[in-house]
């Protein structure tokens, strides 16, 4: 029974400690999965489709993307090929989290299909409280995260078929978050490395593919070199951690 008691303790704990750290996504989720669902709502789509969307898909960028696809009839082949494109950076992200994934038993498969940029980040990036079990609180995050993205993508979807206006912009959202997301990556390591080999592989590949070619290449540069320097990034982290 005390064991029992303190197992459900630690669970409390990890589910504040996770609702507390992703307060700031709740915040970015409802502002982008709102102009989400705005815009398949302007598409013609009944927010019935948005839930189906948010709750099965679950990939911000690449659902603002689908809307494009869906108004332009691409065919299976087209959507195949641009979501490994947008989505290719997954790839990292499953590498990096499988020593923190290791051990989480059946929440694994849940946590890996609620893994996008900002569960991601923060993850990899926070500290779980004291005394809490890591398997769990990293569970509540993605959890809390998946709530919030469907809970914003629907408001939008109602509100956009009810009210008419112009909705000219609301797709550069996602950028958005992805730039606060990664300065506040930034502004929390003292380890950059790996943000400098993502900004600089990137920036390269734009200069020499154009914009519509330059992803894939970026990415497979990116894996190549986080790979080269995976024991001074994880060397260099563990030290910063021990301090």
């Amino acid at each position: 029974m005390y064991f029992a008691n303190r197992g459900n303790t630690m669970d409390k704990r990890a589910l504040k400690g996770a609702f507390k750290s992703t307060l700031p996504i709740f915040a970015g989720y409802l502002v982008i999965g709102f102009g989400f669902g705005i815009l398949l709502s302007k598409g013609g789509y009944a927010p019935i489709w948005t839930l189906g969307m948010s709750a099965t898909i679950y990939a911000g960028a690449m659902q603002y993307v689908g809307t494009e696809l869906l108004a332009s009839h691409a065919s299976l082949i087209s959507v195949a090929m641009t979501t490994i494109m947008v989505q290719a950076r997954h790839l990292l992200y499953g590498i990096s989290l499988v020593d923190k994934y290791k051990g989480a038993g059946f929440k694994k498969f849940f946590m890996i299909f609620l893994i996008t940029d900002e569960t991601y980040a923060l993850v990899s990036a926070s500290k779980y409280p004291k005394g809490v079990d890591p398997q769990w609180y990293y569970c509540f995050i993605s959890f809390f995260n998946y709530i919030y993205w469907i809970i914003g993508s629907v408001l939008g979807a109602l509100v956009g078929s009810l009210v008419v206006f112009n909705t000219k912009g609301i797709e550069f959202s996602m950028t958005a978050i992805f730039v606060s997301v990664f300065v506040e990556q930034w502004k929390n390591s003292e380890n950059h490395i790996a943000s400098i080999i993502g900004l600089a592989s990137t920036a390269i590949c734009l200069v020499i593919f154009d914009k519509q070619n330059f992803l894939i290449a970026a990415m497979i540069i990116i894996t190549v070199l986080l790979f080269v320097f995976k024991n001074k990034i994880t060397g260099e982290r563990a030290i910063c951690n021990n301090d």
